[in-house]
């Protein structure tokens, strides 16, 4: 790809990456307004404004971020106010960028045959209160949060600095095994972990990932109680460098819960992490279990 030299100012262009409006290096004096969703939903109103905003002051093209934000393509410099006036208007914003709390992102866990949460819910709140309400917290670097609404991990929770799983925990009663000769509980586990053993079933309670696919399976009653939850993953990251989360260790049992420890996560970053560093950078200088320890403290 050539890049066009620019007639606007490096400072301006950073100026305005800030306010969510990215210059398109193949063209000299265009910009992609990046608009911020509340986690990949918007209203009907808000879509006839975002196109009505493309139409008016850009290519007429609006294309979907990987963090469920739509940028609208192709807005000349000189465009940029009246955009961002028209957007304004229609209770919209830009935005998405910088060393803060990024747009929350979320799978849609009602839909799914496997959520086990809903998933938009919670991430909603999320996003009223750390991407809105933190808007002008400055931090170290970005700091990205993703809801999942089952350990399949579609939007990949454990590669974002702080990720949410929904779970699903079993409950063994032993001596309700009638031994089958084919237990429809272990034939219902994705990942092999349920299996007869000495003539009852078992689940290892450190392999087994709390998918709840087994519910409703034994027929008596053997694994009939559930706890739902949520594991929470931190310090993952992907791009140049790329880490793989690590969960907490405990899981949690309430939505109050999940938020207040996402609260501990981004003010642990704010005050302990150095800038330019990434949150999983932080915990591996600080060591897991002192983040561990300050992010579940009862």
């Amino acid at each position: 790809m050539k890049i066009v030299e620019s007639s606007v100012s490096p400072e301006e262009i950073k100026r305005l990456k800030g306010l969510g409006c990215l210059r398109d290096k193949r063209y000299p004096d265009l910009f992609n307004i990046r608009v911020i969703t509340r986690n990949g939903k918007i209203s009907a109103e808000e879509h006839r404004a975002i196109a009505e905003a493309s139409e008016r002051f850009g290519s007429g093209e609006v294309t979907m971020t990987t963090r469920l934000s739509l940028e609208i393509q192709g807005v000349n410099y000189e465009n940029i106010d009246a955009v961002l006036a028209f957007l304004g208007e229609h209770g919209l914003t830009a935005g998405g960028t910088g060393a803060k709390v990024r747009p929350v992102v979320s799978c849609k866990g009602t839909t799914c045959q496997y959520g086990l949460l809903d998933s938009h819910a919670l991430s909603r709140r999320l996003h009223e209160l750390y991407y809105v309400g933190y808007h002008e917290v400055a931090l170290p670097h970005k700091f990205k949060i993703a809801v999942g609404g089952c350990p399949n991990n579609c939007v990949k929770p454990d590669l974002n600095d702080i990720g949410i799983i929904g779970q699903r925990i079993p409950t063994v009663y032993e001596d309700k095994c009638k031994n089958c000769k084919k237990c429809r509980v272990s034939e219902a586990c994705p990942v092999k972990v349920a299996h007869i053993e000495n003539d009852k079933i078992c689940i290892s309670e450190n392999e087994c990932i709390h998918c709840g696919r087994c519910k409703g399976k034994c027929p008596f009653d053997a694994v009939s109680d559930y706890q739902d939850g949520y594991k929470i993953y931190i310090g993952g990251r992907w791009g140049k460098r790329i880490s793989i989360g690590k969960p907490l260790t405990r899981i949690f049992h309430s939505e109050e819960e999940v938020i207040e420890v996402v609260k501990r996560a981004i003010h642990l970053f704010r005050d302990e992490g150095i800038k330019g560093e990434r949150f999983s950078d932080t915990i591996a200088r600080l060591g897991f279990d002192y983040v561990n320890d300050k992010l579940i403290k009862q």
